[in-house]
């Protein structure tokens, strides 16, 4: 039996999609690149944007025909849009076999019985007050050096413009136990760097009565030997506290790198997308992380065109670019999401003004990124190899702390999940060349 996936969207839906894998191998299933040989199809989805939403039609326009031929094949879509549409998918694409919502993901193997048994199709999308699949913890890919590690789902916070909400549900904390338990067994198995996971990281344990806060957990991963680094995403800059900022500066293997979402520069655009921050307060969160660790390196999101933004209010998005100096930016023209409160505002931007908005911001970025990366020539760095260099010629590829990409050449025992010192010398357009030292 063969299976094949197809996943859209963030982190934490590639992360799901590696469950799913482990899920039906228990099942006597193997991956495939080739869906025509496929007797499972699952397609993963994501609906924070437009464009993966529209995604899932097009793909599904060419998986289902292939049933013709194969009628027992089954073809399953899960994640955000199956969450969003629930049986309406069915009846939009028939041939869909299985619908499955972001709380069913550990449910699936059992759905894909029954309908091979019935030849029916199944739609179960409903809340759980314990979201299924955060305790499928499937084993490292050979010689992989990182993993990530789901610690959180949902989200609270109800921004004006975003579906989070709606399609994740509402925010729940894994017990710490739990988290602790996996990652001591991906140390064991050469893990050297985990990438703790969750909608908002920040508010981790806030909800649950008796459980440790985000800055507490941090610490007690710092303590699990074969872990030598620790990142994290996505963080709310609202719930960016005082405890967090210091375990920055307390916790060595705590990578001084960070994600922290803007979305815009206006207060009056922050305003209507619902944040609960302003420009100064995010500012004064950066001049506080900054204190204390002055190499950390920022990367964040910015929405463009959103409805009754005015040429002024963008020219704040391009100074807090400037004033920040981010690593690098994911930049997205604002696209209605249907449900969401902004879906009812007025003064839409037009999408000529919006594409060209987003030229500008991301050609300014472009110009802060290549000055950032020019600055660290000469630097020595502890760089974390992370296997061999997609620019081949014998070249190998590795991580500085601050998550900056290095390419280098290094001696023939060198393997995936060294740490070597590295000095810089060049700087490219997105990473930087180096020479192992020492």
């Amino acid at each position: 039996m063969k299976i094949f996936l197809e996943t859209y969207g963030c982190q934490m839906n590639v992360s799901d999609s590696g469950k799913i894998v482990y899920l039906f191998a228990g099942q006597g299933y193997q991956p495939t690149t080739d869906s025509k040989t496929a007797d499972l199809i699952v397609i993963n989805t994501c609906s924070v944007r437009e464009k993966p939403e529209l995604k899932i039609f097009s793909a599904l326009g060419r998986y289902i025909p292939l049933k013709r031929k194969r009628p027992e094949l089954v073809i399953a879509v899960g994640g955000c849009v199956a969450q969003q549409w629930g049986d309406k998918l069915i009846k939009r694409c028939p041939g869909l076999d299985i619908v499955f919502g972001t709380h069913q993901l550990d449910i699936l193997p059992d759905l894909v019985s029954q309908v091979r048994q019935s030849r029916k199709a199944v739609a179960l999308t409903d809340f759980q007050e314990r979201p299924g699949g955060m305790e499928v913890m499937p084993a490292p890919a050979a010689e992989a050096v990182n993993a990530m590690v789901t610690i959180m789902q949902g989200c609270d916070n109800f921004c004006s413009y975003c579906i989070v909400p709606y399609v994740r549900g509402r925010e729940y904390s894994r017990p710490h136990a739990a988290i602790l338990e996996e990652i001591r067994r991906l140390a064991q198995l050469g893990i050297k760097e985990v990438m703790l996971l969750g909608q908002n990281v920040n508010s981790y344990g806030r909800k649950e009565k008796g459980e440790i806060n985000f800055a507490e957990l941090l610490a007690k991963v710092h303590e699990i030997s074969g872990i030598e680094r620790i990142r994290f995403t996505t963080s709310h800059p609202q719930d960016m506290s005082e405890a967090l900022i210091f375990a920055f500066a307390e916790l060595p293997k705590l990578s001084p790198y960070l994600h922290l979402p803007l979305q815009a520069g206006s207060d009056a655009v922050l305003a209507r997308m619902g944040r609960g921050y302003t420009a100064a307060d995010y500012l004064e969160k950066v001049r506080r992380l900054r204190r204390a660790v002055p190499e950390i390196a920022l990367t964040t999101d910015i929405i463009v065109g959103f409805p009754g933004e005015s040429e002024a209010d963008f020219q704040e998005t391009l100074a807090m670019l400037e004033k920040v100096r981010y690593d690098q930016i994911y930049s997205f023209k604002y696209s209605i999401r249907p449900g969401t409160r902004a879906a009812g505002f007025a003064d839409i931007i037009a999408d000529e003004e919006k594409r060209e908005r987003l030229a500008r911001c991301q050609a300014l970025q472009d110009k802060i990124s290549q000055e950032i990366l020019a600055a660290q020539v000469g630097r020595r760095a502890k760089v974390l190899v992370t296997g061999a260099s997609k620019r081949g010629a014998g070249e190998w590829s590795g991580r500085t702390p601050e998550n900056r990409i290095v390419n280098f050449r290094a001696s023939e025992d060198t393997r995936s999940g060294d740490l070597l010192p590295v000095k810089i010398v060049a700087a490219l357009k997105h990473s930087l060349k180096g020479e192992v030292v020492g």
